[in-house]
C-alpha cells in the first residue's frame, strides 16, 4: 500500500481545526461531506486501494519480506500478525465522530475515561509479540545488534530536528525499511514538492481571515461568552486552551505522573468546553458556512496550482 501523502495530512490537519464540515451555502439544505471536496476528489487516486483489508495484506507481506531479511543476518523473526492491532480500533472513531453524543462522552478526544483506560491496556495485554522470547534470550549486545538490523542505526543528534524530526531513509533503516520499500516503493519527496505543500497550509490557514469566518468566530464567542467561557474570541481558541492545559499539565508532573483526581478534573473541563463549544457551532451553523469557505478555497486552489498538484499525483503513481 502506498503511503498517504503529507499532502493529504496536512488538510486533514488543518480542516480538523477549523472545524470545516457541514453543508454549502450555494446548495440549499444538501449536506456537503468533507471526503467530497474538491481537493479530495482530486487528489483521490493517490488514496487508491486505501482500505483496512488491503492495509493488512501488504503489512502481513512486509512482515514475511521483514522475517527473510532478518534471516538473512543471521537473527530469527517471527512475522507479526498484524490482524491483533483492528480489534483495537475505536469504533467511536467512525461515524459517531463530531457527533453531539460522541462530544458529550469524549470531549476532543483528547482525554480518556477510567473506562476507556482500562479496555485499551485490555486489549493491549491481548497483543501477542511471537519474538519477545528470543529477543529476551539474547544477550545484552545481542539484542542491540538484532534491534539495529531490524530498525537500523538511530540517527544521531545532529541528524535530528529541534523538534525531534528527522530525515527517513529506507537504505539506513535495517530490514523494517528494506521490507517497508519493497512494498512501497520511493514516495514523492517532501523537499521536491515542498512550494505545493506550503500552498496548501496556507490555503487553509487563510480561511481563518476569510470575512465569512471572521463573522462566524465573532457569533461564537458572543455564544460562548454567555455559556461563561468569555476568553475566546474564535472557534479554534476552545481546543487549543484544552491541549495547552494538558500540556502543561504532563510537562509539570513528577514522580508517578499526574494525581487521577487532577486527571478527571481536566476530563470534566474538556468535555465541558467542547461541548458548549459544539452547541454554539450548532447555534449558528458554523460547519455549515465553513464547509462552503472550504469548498471555495479548494476549486481555487486546484485552479492554481493544477501543474503542481498533477505532478505530485504522477510521482506518487510511479512511486517516484
Amino acid at each position: 500500500m502506498r503511503q498517504r501523502s503529507l499532502l493529504t495530512a496536512i488538510a486533514a490537519t488543518t480542516l480538523l481545526s477549523l472545524t470545516l464540515a457541514g453543508c454549502s451555502s450555494d446548495q440549499a439544505g444538501a449536506k456537503l461531506d468533507p471526503a467530497e471536496s474538491p481537493l479530495t476528489k482530486y487528489m483521490s487516486v493517490m488514496n487508491e486501494g486505501y482500505d483496512e483489508d488491503s492495509m493488512l495484506a501488504q503489512q502481513n507481506e512486509q512482515e514475511e519480506l521483514t522475517a527473510t531479511c532478518m534471516a538473512d543476518e543471521g537473527f530469527d523473526y517471527v512475522p507479526v500478525d498484524n490482524s491483533q492491532y483492528s480489534g483495537m480500533m475505536s469504533a467511536d472513531d467512525g461515524e459517531e465522530y463530531g457527533t453531539e453524543k460522541w462530544v458529550a462522552e469524549n470531549g476532543y478526544g483528547m482525554s480518556q475515561s477510567p473506562e476507556q483506560i482500562a479496555e485499551q491496556q485490555e486489549q493491549s495485554q491481548e497483543f501477542v509479540d511471537p519474538n519477545q522470547d528470543y529477543v529476551t534470550s539474547l544477550s545484552e549486545g545481542e539484542q542491540a545488534a538484532y534491534y539495529e538490523v531490524l530498525y537500523g542505526v538511530p540517527p544521531t543528534e545532529e541528524e535530528m530536528g529541534e523538534d525531534g524530526s528527522y530525515e527517513y531513509n529506507w537504505e539506513t533503516s535495517g530490514c523494517q525499511g528494506f521490507a517497508s520499500h519493497e512494498i512501497n516503493g520511493d514516495q514523492p519527496s517532501q523537499d521536491e514538492h515542498a512550494a505545493l505543500y506550503e500552498a496548501m497550509s496556507a490555503m487553509y490557514e487563510a480561511a481563518q481571515s476569510s470575512p465569512t469566518l471572521v463573522k462566524l468566530d465573532s457569533e461564537w464567542a458572543a455564544c460562548m461568552a454567555d455559556a461563561g467561557y468569555a476568553t475566546f474570541t474564535k472557534k479554534a481558541d476552545a481546543q487549543e486552551s484544552i491541549s495547552t492545559a494538558q500540556s502543561e499539565l504532563y510537562e509539570n508532573q513528577t514522580g508517578a505522573g499526574a494525581d487521577e483526581t487532577v486527571l478527571a478534573e481536566m476530563r470534566d473541563k474538556e468535555l465541558a468546553v467542547a461541548m458548549a463549544d459544539f452547541t454554539c457551532a450548532e447555534k449558528i451553523d458554523y460547519t455549515d458556512a465553513s464547509m462552503s469557505v472550504q469548498y471555495d478555497l479548494e476549486e481555487q486552489f486546484i485552479i492554481d496550482h493544477k501543474s503542481e498538484l498533477d505532478a505530485l499525483i504522477a510521482d506518487t503513481e510511479q512511486g517516484k
